[in-house]
Order: structure tokens, then C-alpha cells, then sequence
């Protein structure tokens, strides 16, 4: 839902680093409140503050930047889509760190994730209007730092913190980055003046990236990078569902084909067998 949700929030015209500010707020109250609930506060050291600023940069920062700034303009069902790949950027990742072994099966996999890109990009194929390809690839900058954040987190872990404490502190750290970027681009904004529907979309794509981001580094530091991914086929076919329900977007026929394409490929890099330990 935080694809559809995340392009609501930028129908007010709200800029990408304004809206950053609001969501690291808001999770840091949802998690801080979790946190309390638990007697779980947060942990700072030199590892832990390396770990944060690095999960900060990498999985919200750098991330959410380019999606506001692609969600203006791509359908949400595509950027569903879109973030699909990181299992296949992921993987690269984790052969060259030698976490994972290469095989056939999987380069084929790469090959059907690039073909299911290249369809969405081709003229008149996918996209409503041919000339938002050029958007494309700032979409991939997401899954991009998802993949190398992912990899970072299955292979280094959470310095002994469990996936709440983690993010928690992540999102700390990322609200003292993110607050003098916001207030000296003149991003800023306040939602409480006009609340409407764009900022009401923010809270709540807001408050689910915190529960489910937290699940994600949890799972990434128990099982890898490239297990963890996985969601990515919950992520593209609930997103392209919620974006028809939700923002009423309908798709051509060439969609369905290169969702086959983009999953098959997932299916194909993701391992078989035990879930690797990161």
C-alpha cells in the first residue's frame, strides 16, 4: 500500500525531502511507542551508530528521494513493479561478497528481470505516455540502495539489536540528516495546516513502512539478502492490486507479461533450498 499511499502524498505537491521529514517523525513515534511498550530503548555506540547512519542513508534517504520524485510521475502499479528487482540487484551483490553462488538458473534469472524492464520502458508498451521512460531509472535508484542495504544488513547484522531498536535508531539518525536538507532546499512543509487527503496518505504509508521496514531488516539479518527480497512478489501484486483500488489505474495487456517476466526472474535468482544465514 505505501506505493499508491506514496503517490497521494505527492499529489499536493509536497517535495520529496518535506515528506521524508514527516514519515522518519511518524515512524519514530510508531517504533519509539513499540519501544516503550517493550522496555526496549535505544542503543548508542560507535557500531551502532555506523549501522544507522548507513540504514538511514541506504534504505530511506537515498530511496524515498527518488520514489517521490518517480511517483509524481509513473503510475503506482509500475513502481510496485519497479521494486520488485531487488532480489536482482541484491544477488550481484551478494556473489561478488561471495554470500551467494553463481549458477545458470540464476544469470538466467537476471536476463528475464532486464527483459521485464525493457518491456515496460518499450514505446507504447506499458507506460501511459512513452517519454516517462526517462524516469525509469531513477525508480531503479530505490531497489538499488534496498539491494546494497540488504546485503549490508545479511552480512554484518544489527550489531545485536533486534529489528525495532534498529530501525528505531535508524530513523533517529535519519531525522538529524534529513532536517537541515529539508529546512535549506526549502522543502519543509506543515501538515497540520490544510490536512487533507495527501497528508492523511502520508501518515499512513508512514506508519506501515515503519512495521514492515522493521520485519524486512529482521528478516534480512536472519535469513539474507537475497531470501529477504522475497517479499518483492507480495510487493508487486499487492501493489498493482492497490493501485487499481485504490487510485483506479488500469494496465495494458504488455503489464501482465512483463509481471511473468519480472517474477519468473525473481524466481530464478532467489536460492532454492534452506534459507541462507546472514
Amino acid at each position: 500500500m505505501t506505493q499508491p499511499l506514496g503517490k497521494i502524498a505527492t499529489s499536493s505537491g509536497h517535495k520529496p525531502f518535506g515528506l521524508i521529514f514527516w514519515q522518519l517523525v511518524i515512524c519514530i513515534l510508531v517504533l519509539g511507542t513499540l519501544s516503550a511498550v517493550r522496555g526496549k530503548g535505544l542503543v548508542f555506540t560507535r557500531a551502532t551508530l555506523k549501522f544507522y547512519v548507513i540504514v538511514a542513508v541506504m534504505g530511506t534517504l537515498v530511496p524515498n528521494a527518488t520514489f517521490y520524485l518517480s511517483a509524481t510521475r509513473l503510475p503506482a502499479g509500475i513502481m510496485s513493479m519497479i521494486i520488485s528487482a531487488v532480489p536482482m540487484l541484491a544477488f550481484p551483490m551478494a556473489l561478488a561478497l561471495r554470500m551467494e553462488r553463481f549458477s545458470a538458473r540464476r544469470l538466467l534469472g537476471l536476463l528475464l528481470g532486464l527483459a521485464a524492464v525493457g518491456l515496460i520502458a518499450a514505446p507504447g508498451a506499458v507506460l501511459p505516455d512513452p517519454a516517462l521512460a526517462v524516469f525509469l531509472p531513477v525508480a531503479l535508484v530505490g531497489p538499488l540502495f534496498y539491494a546494497m542495504e540488504a546485503t549490508y544488513v545479511a552480512r554484518n547484522g544489527t550489531e545485536g539489536m533486534d529489528a525495532v531498536q534498529a530501525m528505531l535508531g535508524a530513523s533517529v539518525v535519519g531525522l538529524v540528516i534529513c532536517a537541515p536538507i529539508t529546512l535549506g532546499s526549502g522543502q519543509f512543509f506543515d501538515p497540520f495546516a490544510g490536512f487533507g487527503r495527501a497528508e492523511a496518505a502520508l501518515v499512513g504509508s508512514s506508519a506501515i513502512h515503519a512495521l514492515m521496514y522493521a520485519g524486512y531488516v529482521w528478516l534480512a539479518s536472519r535469513a539474507g539478502s537475497v531470501f529477504a527480497a522475497q517479499c518483492s512478489y507480495i510487493v508487486t501484486g499487492a501493489g498493482i492490486f492497490w493501485a487499481m483500488a485504490l487510485l483506479g489505474e488500469r494496465f495494458p495487456p504488455f503489464i501482465w507479461l512483463a509481471v511473468v517476466l519480472l517474477l519468473s526472474g525473481v524466481a530464478l535468482v532467489s536460492p532454492r533450498g534452506a534459507a541462507k544465514s546472514g
